[in-house]
């Protein structure tokens, strides 16, 4: 299999807020990126409290409803294993050319600030720190103590963006999917990829002048 030089790494944990990270998996995919997609045990037990979406265990069967449920291309999606050491995000000679962790918990946030790599999330997101390429972390839990907050701090001094999951409202959301969409579009403004998800501060009148 070869492997693309500008794929977008997106890594999947156990916080609430699964559908941020299937809803940017979704317009990654209509925007016409390759995807490495990394899923931590817990999050297949969130996708199915907060989605009812029930993934299989193996990695090419996950890549295949992904695929099939987001109509894309083959081998649009690539889906690694927790302890899949050869796969192209675990080192720098790959090129994938950011990572999003989408939702992220405060254990995975430790353990990248920690450079722990115990398992394929933690050490992809290990690579683009080193190698000084984008890393999102779409931090989802709440409140937060000293821990995570030193934690964040650290990872931000490291060059990782810190992009909490917290939605504005000044653009009047009525649905759940606007609230998704506007941290979604935050995301991919960071990613360089042109969207249409949400209008922008100052191109709609939001208050009487």
């Amino acid at each position: 299999m070869s492997y693309p030089k500008k794929a977008i790494t997106l890594a999947m944990t156990g916080a609430s807020g699964a559908l941020y990270g299937l809803r940017l998996l979704e317009i990654l995919v209509q925007t016409g990126q390759t995807v490495y997609l990394l899923l931590s045990p817990p999050a297949h037990i969130v996708l199915k409290m907060e989605i009812n979406l029930s993934l299989p265990r193996r990695a090419n069967d996950i890549a295949r409803v992904l695929s099939e449920r987001y109509h894309a291309q083959a081998g649009q999606i690539q889906v690694f294993g927790e302890q899949q050491w050869t796969a192209p995000v675990a080192s720098g000679s790959a090129l994938a050319r950011a990572m999003v962790i989408c939702p992220c918990t405060n254990g995975t946030l430790a353990g990248i600030a920690s450079g722990l790599s115990r398992n394929l999330i933690e050490r992809a997101a290990d690579v683009m720190l080193k190698e000084q390429r984008k890393l999102i972390l779409v931090h989802r839990e709440t409140p937060l103590s000293i821990i995570q907050l030193e934690n964040m701090l650290r990872l931000a001094r490291a060059g990782a963006l810190i992009l909490p999951a917290n939605p504005g409202f000044y653009h009047s959301p009525t649905q759940i999917n606007e609230l998704v969409d506007f941290i979604v579009a935050r995301i991919l403004d960071h990613l360089d990829i042109e969207h249409q998800l949400s209008a922008r501060w100052g191109e709609t009148t939001y208050f009487d002048e």
